[in-house]
């Protein structure tokens, strides 16, 4: 990897009611890659997400967004962070009250002291780029699930963010719309040259979008490769989550909060 990454995690260490749930992560994402972390539920694939953003502070270890590390800094200086890096939540998390329109300019207004035709510009064109031009007077509720899905990423390309994290992107779509948000997440990558770190459990997105993959088990990245160095790999662990053999006690036991 050249240059200072985009994302480092270094031996980050996070509990839960005294549960640990990750045991010192050691990740480095370079700049302008699609990095994509896999795991079983409950493993910590997205408490590793919100470390990267500062929605979680390490107990231990240190995160570095850009050579910058953000484990002690103040909310407001977090700021500047979220402009840099921008999180797609599992839920889409749009505003049911908002229109399309308010929800996606909703970052714009913000951060940015810019005039109504500034925004209505900026808007118009997020939403053409993930293939929902002319959708801007709709609510949340009359879309559907892969429709909602690209309005979070449309909000989340607003302010131009460098690195973009998306937290189980497909997790309820049908194959044709799991494929239509792979495709987005390629065409945002080679349009906008951004940084890309995508949580899932979905192999075929995996493989089919990733420059590189990290597994994550009991706490820590257990394997890290290319996405073909991964779907060939040797290493006990990996074949284990390739074959469906990974742990869902997780799942079981109520650890969603902990993906």
């Amino acid at each position: 990897m050249n240059g200072v990454p985009a994302i480092e995690l270094c031996g980050v260490e996070k509990s839960f009611r005294a549960a640990p749930v990750l045991r010192g992560v050691d990740l480095a994402i370079g700049r302008g890659e699609t990095f994509t972390i896999l795991g079983g539920s409950g493993t910590g694939k997205s408490v590793c997400l919100k470390h990267m953003i500062g929605l979680l502070r390490p107990d231990a270890g240190q995160v570095f967004v850009e050579g910058r590390e953000i484990g002690e800094l103040s909310e407001d200086e977090l700021t500047d962070v979220r402009i840099q890096v921008s999180m797609v939540f599992q839920s889409a998390a749009l505003f049911d009250s908002l229109t399309v329109f308010e929800n996606v300019a909703y970052p714009l207004r913000e951060h940015c002291d810019w005039e109504e035709l500034q925004i209505g510009a900026r808007v118009a064109e997020c939403l053409d780029a993930v293939g929902l031009a002319g959708t801007e007077g709709l609510m949340p509720s009359e879309l559907s699930g892969g429709m909602r899905k690209r309005v979070g990423v449309a909000r989340g390309i607003a302010l131009e963010p460098r690195t973009i994290l998306y937290d189980e992107p497909t997790t309820g779509l049908d194959p044709a719309n799991q494929r239509r948000i792979g495709e987005l997440i390629q065409s945002l990558k080679q349009r906008l040259g951004v940084t890309s770190v995508i949580v899932t459990h979905e192999l075929e997105l995996c493989f089919a979008i990733s420059d590189r993959v990290g597994l994550i088990k009991d706490g820590r990245i257990v394997a890290v490769g290319s996405a073909v160095e991964m779907r060939n790999s040797d290493h006990p662990d990996v074949r284990a989550f390739l074959a469906g053999e990974h742990d869902v006690q997780g799942a079981r036991s109520g650890a969603g909060a902990r993906e």
